[in-house]
């Protein structure tokens, strides 16, 4: 049996998903309060961040029918295959991010972790890191969209910070995503690293973590955020509109980290260097490129993707966060149970960073 449970409701608020399709498929209502078993805690949540996987889970853009851009997919018709091509687990509780405080541990745990405030890894590495084998929190298994989560004790991370619930619950997944890139692609100091996209939470962490590594950022995005780009550390701002080649030219950039995929992925191949790196963990604007070929191969460009993240990239996350070197974009936060209107919030993308769901205490 865990420790002592006092103070822990049987019952607990909760959005469950229950399928693909619109926000109907979000359902704000009351479920049992897990309870962590050997080798797992149960985190109280105290913040929980929005993210396009959630976004996209629900609308089945990873089902293999699926090419356009999340925000022309439909949220009407079930896709059995909405998550990378395997059953999605409906229903469930989403939430990839969790700053929350640990309430309980299992049987055999360390007691001495009751009440440190912590983030969980969302993406969990679970046959070591040898293995690419990989699942998710909010994905795979249920996540932070709740009052309480139960995840594996070695997958928490205590944070020393004065950060706020809401501003530490902006960094796993976003951070995780973009220091996971930064660290395949091998950023160092000197490199030219362009960041497509670089708006969102993944494209804004992108912006700060090339920095910190002493590398230079063009940074592309829609003319209203450009100034707020060059505030965070952007030393070229590009805009959507921009004609990426006439601008920058073949062969001048050394590293390009691109969610965005879609129409624009052949021009990115040709403006960067001979022997560069190119690095993705998503496709927001489609799934489906057109690759020439030459551009890979005779430039010898080195295509990383990237969904399993590597074993320093969250230690390093909350070393940066200690020792004040990164900091978070907190858009905006919302009561768990306005998930809808933050999620249409986020997809008109008018924000900069992070949007950050908060639970009923």
């Amino acid at each position: 049996m865990p420790n002592d449970t006092a103070g822990i409701p049987e019952q607990m608020a909760a959005v469950v998903t229950t399928g693909t399709g619109g926000y109907d498929k979000l359902d704000y209502t009351s479920v049992p309060v897990p309870m962590p078993g050997q080798g797992e805690v149960l985190v109280r949540v105290l913040a929980a961040g929005v993210n396009n996987t959630e976004i996209n889970t629900r609308l089945g853009w990873y089902s293999s029918s699926v090419t356009g851009a999340t925000e022309d997919t439909s949220d009407t018709g079930d896709r059995p295959d909405g998550g990378w091509n395997e059953a999605t687990p409906f229903p469930f509780i989403q939430g990839t991010d969790c700053c929350g405080k640990v309430a309980l541990v299992g049987p055999g745990g360390d007691q001495t972790r009751i009440g440190q405030r912590v983030l969980v890894r969302s993406c969990m590495r679970t046959q070591g890191f040898d293995h690419m084998d990989n699942i998710w929190m909010g994905s795979d298994f249920d996540g932070a969209f709740a009052q309480y989560v139960k995840v594996p004790e070695n997958e928490i991370f205590a944070v020393a910070c004065d950060w706020t619930d809401a501003e530490l619950a902006t960094i796993p997944c976003a951070y995780g995503t973009a220091e996971n890139m930064v660290h395949r692609a091998r950023v160092q100091q000197g490199d030219r690293v362009l960041i497509p996209g670089a708006s969102g939470g993944v494209g804004s962490a992108l912006v700060q973590l090339v920095k910190r590594r002493g590398a230079e950022v063009v940074a592309i995005t829609s003319a209203s955020k450009k100034e707020s780009l060059a505030k965070i550390g952007a030393d070229r701002v590009l805009t959507r509109e921009d004609d990426l080649l006439g601008i920058l030219g073949k062969e001048s950039v050394d590293v390009v980290i691109d969610n965005v995929g879609g129409a624009g992925f052949g021009t990115l191949l040709k403006v960067m260097r001979r022997g560069g790196r190119y690095a993705t963990s998503g496709a927001i604007a489609g799934p489906i490129v057109d690759l020439d070929m030459r551009d890979m191969y005779l430039k010898d460009i080195t295509l990383i993707g990237c969904t399993a993240w590597d074993a320093p990239v969250f230690p390093n996350l909350v070393g940066y966060i200690e020792r004040g070197e990164i900091r978070p974009l907190l858009a905006n936060t919302y009561p768990l149970a306005r998930i809808a209107e933050a999620q249409r919030d986020f997809q008109e993308k008018r924000h900069i960073g992070k949007i950050v769901l908060i639970p009923p205490d």
